[in-house]
């Protein structure tokens, strides 16, 4: 009868890996939204300048204290933003690369695996 395909078992086998992968698809897409929701700070000049991202890098915000407002400081001041909006991305990054970690590790796979769609 079905004795070529192993018998039902190997429908069995395939339902559990499409259920994985269901379950994994379900919470990438809940990453998503956490990551967009998740809020990273740069700086630069000692807090002169702070930038505000999600933890997919979108600026979200920029402050810079009045105090450096000069037109002789002008390059010095183009400088620090920036370095502040550097800052939040590669912060951004890091906490994305936490959390994709976080999230390979919930499911049984190695921290630092690539998983797609990141």
């Amino acid at each position: 009868m079905l004795k070529g395909l192993g018998g039902l078992g190997g429908l069995g086998d395939m339902s559990k890996m499409m259920k994985a992968a269901q379950e994994m698809q379900e919470k990438m897409a809940e990453l998503q939204t956490r990551l967009d929701d998740t809020i990273v700070d740069g700086e630069s000049g000692a807090g002169l300048v702070r930038a505000t991202a999600n933890a997919k890098g979108v600026l979200k915000s920029l402050s810079i204290d009045p105090s450096i407002f000069s037109a002789d400081d002008k390059e010095v001041v183009e400088d620090l933003i920036l370095a502040a909006i550097k800052d939040v991305q590669s912060r951004a990054q890091e906490r994305t690369k936490w959390e994709m970690g976080n999230l390979a590790e919930s499911m049984g796979l190695p921290r630092d695996m690539n998983l797609p769609g990141m």
